[in-house]
């Protein structure tokens, strides 16, 4: 996936727990794990701007797009032999 999730970094920098800000933002910090992660297909908007009303960034601090990794889900279920 072409999309970076750098929530880890932004929490270190905030010198911020996953715990916290799942209490912060509303929302279970096993879902914070996932997104930390990169394991989720997608976020909802209110969920980035609650995440970045509590860290104070931007959403591009959080979410970086590297070209190189344009491999779909499907070419990765199915390997890049087909």
């Amino acid at each position: 996936m072409p999309i970076v999730v750098n929530l880890d970094v932004m929490l270190a920098r905030r010198k911020m727990r996953s715990r916290e800000l799942a209490e912060r933002i509303g929302i279970t910090e096993q879902n914070v794990s996932l997104l930390k992660s990169g394991k989720v297909r997608g976020v909802r908007f209110d969920t980035l701007a609650r995440i970045c009303a509590a860290l104070g960034c931007q959403p591009g601090d959080i979410l970086e797009y590297v070209p190189g990794e344009e491999a779909t889900a499907d070419e990765d279920e199915r390997g890049a032999a087909d």
